[in-house]
């Protein structure tokens, strides 16, 4: 008669599915948050932009019909703006609108505002996903450099370069950049765009100088978190002792400390995605680049609110969306939180 085999409590299905629960729970609580806070700075947003809109000597109608219009004309097309109903009854109506995909018309063109946003996003995406890869690549290879030269000319080097770039904002570099790389050397076009689709190389060539300008502040901090958090994580006992066991620093750098250290290097990225789109308003202005930026930027000038709100609509889900991709990995790559949701899974 064959002794039956025992599981191991912790690669029992209960266990196991009790660790998953706790890993989702743990996944969800910053996801909950960030969520909220989405929202409500939306909420806000949005409140205080009708506000600042009713608030305004500007009438839409009027300036749309000239000069000659009538006190008629102008009440006619109030009434098609739907601006003759109360305030929060056009805020709840467009709420209502955009869940269900409708972004509105514009006051001026007629166009629909998300016929227009389709036309301009593609811009920004494709410029702030270069300018993020750069910033990554850029970042992380100076930040490991400067960790395994610490206390040398490479760390000495990068702290300094680091400090500098900043306190420098994007369109600062983005004017040092056109002057540099494109009066000077003549190298690369000073501004314009041209779609990835029609041509790849061009699109390169227009986009670099923009997504450099965006990408090098982005850069210094995701360098210089990244070499404070590889300098501590090797003075760790595992470190330590995988260096006396005759590991290389380099050996120990990547294959046991980089994991652990690169979770705090996760939160500066996903606090450089609305940086990054933050900037993109000047950047777009000074490299004539057709994006949603300068969109929301010149309907705000004229008063085009529907305009306005599906910019910012737009914009936040993407901040949500990205900031959602990286504490997802900070999540998941984060020791402490791991640890965490094995204890939960086991209480």
């Amino acid at each position: 008669m064959s002794a039956a085999i025992a599981i191991p409590a912790d690669r029992a299905p209960a266990a196991r599915g009790q660790r998953v629960l706790a890993r989702g729970r743990a996944l969800a609580r910053p996801f909950g948050r960030l969520l909220l806070t989405t929202v409500s700075v939306l909420f806000l947003a949005s409140v205080i932009t009708f506000g600042l809109g009713a608030l305004s000597k500007s009438n839409p109608a009027a300036a749309v019909l000239g000069e000659t219009a009538t006190s008629a004309d102008i009440a006619r097309m109030n009434h098609q703006f739907g601006l003759d109903r109360p305030l929060v009854v056009r805020y709840l109506d467009w709420v209502w609108d955009a869940l269900h995909g409708d972004l509105g018309t514009s006051w001026f063109t007629t166009v629909p505002v998300g016929q227009s946003i389709r036309q301009a996003l593609p811009v920004d995406l494709s410029i702030a996903a270069l300018a993020l890869a750069l910033a990554i690549v850029i970042g992380v290879a100076a930040g490991v450099g400067a960790a395994l030269s610490n206390g040398g000319i490479l760390d000495r080097a990068v702290t300094v370069v680091c400090s500098l770039l900043a306190t420098l904002p994007p369109f600062v570099i983005g004017i040092a950049l056109i002057v540099l790389l494109s009066v000077k050397a003549g190298l690369l076009p000073a501004g314009g765009y041209v779609a990835f689709g029609a041509d790849p190389v061009q699109w390169l060539r227009f986009a670099i100088l923009p997504a450099l300008a965006l990408s090098l502040e982005v850069a210094a901090n995701i360098a210089r978190q990244l070499r404070t958090s590889l300098v501590g994580a090797l003075r760790e006992n595992y470190a330590i002792g995988a260096e006396m066991r005759g590991y290389s620093r380099r050996r120990v750098l990547f294959g046991h400390v980089l994991r652990n250290a690169v979770a705090p290097t996760l939160a500066v990225i996903g606090m450089a995605i609305p940086l990054i789109i933050g900037g993109a308003v000047m950047t777009e202005k000074l490299f004539n680049l057709p994006g949603i930026a300068q969109l929301a930027l010149q309907s705000t000038q004229r008063g085009d609110v529907p305009v306005v709100l599906g910019t910012l609509l737009v914009t936040a889900v993407i901040v949500l969306i990205g900031s959602l991709a990286i504490n997802a990995l900070q999540t998941l790559l984060d020791p402490a939180a791991r640890r965490g949701s094995t204890a939960g899974g086991t209480r």
